[in-house]
């Protein structure tokens, strides 16, 4: 029998490995403490001191003293420092002291609704006080329904939900809207783009309908750390609010390492694969059964990493012990998968983003990422998943060979000491705004002189007016048309309808599995696909693009999928244009046309090309806002071949920066190089929004497009390559220096 190897001796061993990079370490802290006010309900404080808690944490005592006295906050600590305490504290206090007051909570995903509802439930237990609180989501009976409309102090819903079934049929919740005392927004920062941009004007609703029943509900927000938690707050509620961020809750010490796998090809600066590290690397800790989470960026990466531990493990520690965890999974294997982290039957969980939010799986000792996750917020929060309170963490981030992930590595300072990133929502979105817009006048009749956020909406509802949705009497719009607004409105995507995957592998039992938006169907739910569900492997037999349904069967395949998307531009009108000496940078709106062309079969061992086939599916069009720049004049002696090029360099480093400059997901924006553009014939990199309409990501890119150049050229420069490599400009250029014209190239704009 091996002797099993403690987390300290692991730290010991990796701290000689060479392929360490970076290493950081955090400073245990104490806990900064005040005792809980006097005011306290005394049964509220006889159920938290049997939970062992007699004082309050320094920001949690501001959360309640603020909120007694009638202010709205938004409080602003890491993962794991007792937040929900700070909205349940007050909330339990005002309903304590008058039954009738009632309390909305919103929750961005039905897990963490969930997993609040547990928690809270024991503790209103442990009080004795007779307070009833429902989750009220897609999964709720309809005979709970009704009690929780009627008789629910405390509801506990989503976005979602509030948008489609409690607001349009709000009469049925008079009981909650006469009473309402609070709303609490938990994980605000995940309202950010499109889905926060939707959710702002789903407040407007909500807060219209307080007023018509004469309530006026104090805002409990509480953030992960962001550069502008205040600001979306407002924004996002429309409200003044007071930001709480003295953290005083303790941790213990956390080593944050930097990993860059060896370079296996010189000349071209290839790495070894970060997958195939991360596996070794994670093998090591669930081998000495120390609890581990492995974060990937995509479901399919989950999906390769999972089966490959899993066989790695399996004579050891049984393959059972190590489970993925992501969206599309059925709610009732995310429960199961928690619970087993928690009660330490499961020792290792393999994650996309998932996991990020405040979903509680205990006390994880290693956290490994592979790949950066996107942004500096996303990063911290990954983070914290590790060394919950005391003991020793250790977080990972082992490096992909992707441009930011290289210039992350080589500059740990411009990780270390940046704040996070701001988060950005652009309600008055003119597709969002009128389709929120129907839906008040469906709930409420609107007013000509009522406010709806802080654009004059007047004309739009003349607009609506005249395609006979709503119909005008006097100064007021009422509702005039059979349908009902709200159902065909998805908060969470451009497109109105999910793909739904059916696993048709046992006639006899024929189930859905999961779901997809229609953009990423199209590359990942072809047919031929290769779909990848809770490590085992199913093909896709047909998918039925009309009625948005995936059939699969399961198969055991050696290779996955991986299909390539067409996409063109065509701008439609320029609004701003900013003249440089030999370019210009423009922003308008553009149309974009995407259609999957082949797909490719890759070997999972070594990651070659094995085959390839069609996809014959119809093209999906797109109206949105882009950046772009036009190159006026280009070195005449570089060649219309060599030019295409080094635009593909620039724009494949522009596609890395962005997302991290500006706060979004890699898919929210699209960065395409056009040799000769439609419009003009001139050599120009598009950057556009990935949602209709555009919300704010291109713009912002407009505004600050210094700042990209120079963190782009930054990034060239600092590339140990010699003339460019997959980390920085894609690939070497025959006849040139690629990397010394790249950044030339840059300093012309």
């Amino acid at each position: 029998m091996m002797k099993k190897k403690s987390l300290a001796d692991l730290i010991e061993e990796l701290r000689v490995n060479e392929n360490i990079v970076n290493w950081h370490e955090i400073e245990p802290q104490e806990a900064r403490t005040k005792p809980l006010p006097n005011s306290v309900d005394s049964r509220i404080r006889a159920a938290l001191e049997k939970r062992g808690i007699t004082e309050l944490y320094s920001h949690q005592h501001t959360a309640f003293q603020t909120v007694t006295a009638g202010e709205n906050i938004v409080a602003v600590t890491p993962t794991a420092s007792g937040k929900t305490l700070c909205y349940n504290l007050p909330v339990l206090q005002t309903i304590a002291v008058d039954d009738t007051s009632r309390a909305l909570y919103l929750f961005p995903t039905k897990a963490l609704a969930q997993d609040q509802k547990s928690e809270l439930n024991e503790i209103i237990k442990e009080m004795g006080i007779d307070i009833k609180s429902y989750t009220y989501d897609g999964d709720t009976s309809p005979a709970i329904r009704q009690v929780v409309r009627k008789a629910g102090h405390l509801v506990i819903t989503n976005p979602d939900m509030l948008h489609s079934a409690i607001l349009p049929h709000h009469t049925k919740w008079v009981s909650l809207f006469e009473n309402l005392k609070f709303i609490v927004i938990d994980e605000l920062h995940t309202y950010r783009g499109v889905f926060g941009s939707h959710v702002a004007n789903v407040v407007r609703r909500l807060r219209r309908i307080c007023k018509f029943y004469g309530s006026n509900p104090i805002f409990i927000c509480t953030s992960a750390t962001i550069a502008n938690p205040k600001e979306l707050a407002e924004q996002l509620t429309g409200s003044p609010m007071r930001l709480i961020d003295d953290n005083g809750a303790p941790r213990g010490r956390k080593h944050f390492v930097f990993y860059n796998p060896p370079i296996v090809n010189k000349p071209l600066n290839i790495r070894k694969s970060a997958t195939v590290e991360v596996n070794n690397l994670a093998k090591e800790f669930l081998k000495n059964k120390i609890q581990t989470i492995i974060f990937a960026r995509s479901r399919v990466r989950v999906e390769i990493i999972l089966s490959h531990i899993q066989e790695l493990v399996k004579n050891e520690i049984g393959a059972k012990s190590i489970r993925g965890y992501r969206g599309g999974y059925l709610p009732s294997q995310r429960r199961e998968i928690e619970k087993g982290l928690r009660d330490g039957e499961i020792l290792g969980v393999v994650s996309t983003n998932a996991l990020e939010l405040g979903v509680d799986i205990g006390q994880l000792q290693v956290c490994v990422m592979t790949g950066y996750p996107g942004s500096i917020a996303s990063t911290w929060q990954q983070a914290g998943r590790a060394g919950r309170r005391h003991g020793e963490a250790l977080i990972l981030m082992v490096a992909s060979s992707t441009p930011i992930d290289q210039y992350l590595v080589q500059n740990p300072d411009y990780f270390f000491d940046r704040s996070p990133e701001s988060a950005r929502i652009n309600p008055e979105n003119l597709i969002i705004l009128v389709d929120h817009l129907r839906c008040a006048a469906y709930e409420l009749p609107f007013k000509e002189t009522e406010e709806f956020g802080p654009l004059d909406v007047t004309d739009i509802m003349e607009y609506l007016v005249e395609e006979r949705v709503l119909h005008r009497n006097g100064d007021t719009f009422y509702w005039a048309n059979q349908s009902f607004p709200a159902s065909n409105i998805s908060l969470r995507s451009a497109s109105q309808e999910n793909v739904v995957i059916i696993d048709q592998s046992n006639t006899a039992n024929v189930q859905i599995i999961g779901e997809m938006d229609r953009f990423s169907a199209m590359t990942l739910l072809h047919d031929e696909a290769i779909y990848l569900h809770e490590g085992v492997q199913y093909q896709v037999e047909k998918l039925d693009w009309e009625h948005k349904k995936a059939y699969v069967r399961e198969v055991d395949v050696e290779y996955y999928t991986d299909a390539n998307l067409a996409v063109q531009l065509k701008v439609l009108e320029i609004d701003r244009t900013s003249h440089r000496n030999k370019a210009s940078i423009n922003y308008g709106d553009v149309t974009v046309n995407a259609i999957p062309t082949i797909f490719k079969k890759i070997k999972l061992t070594t990651f070659e090309n094995i085959g390839s086939g069609p996809i014959n599916l119809p093209e999906e069009e797109l109206h949105t806002s882009a950046t772009w720049l036009e190159l006026k004049e280009a070195d005449p002696e570089i060649g219309v071949k060599t030019l295409e090029q080094l635009m593909l360099g620039i724009a494949n480093v522009f596609k890395h920066i962005v997302p991290v400059l500006v706060m979004c997901d890699r898919n929210d924006i699209h960065v395409i190089s056009q040799i000769k553009a439609a419009h003009t014939q001139l050599p120009t990199i598009f950057i556009s929004d990935h949602y209709p309409g555009g919300i704010g990501l291109a713009e912002d890119v407009y505004k600050r497009f210094d700042e990209v150049k120079n963190a782009a050229k930054n990034l060239i420069e600092k590339c140990p390559c010699k003339d460019g490599c997959p980390s920085c400009i894609g690939t070497e250029i025959e006849g040139i220096n690629g990397k010394q014209k790249s950044i030339q190239l840059l300093s012309q704009l």
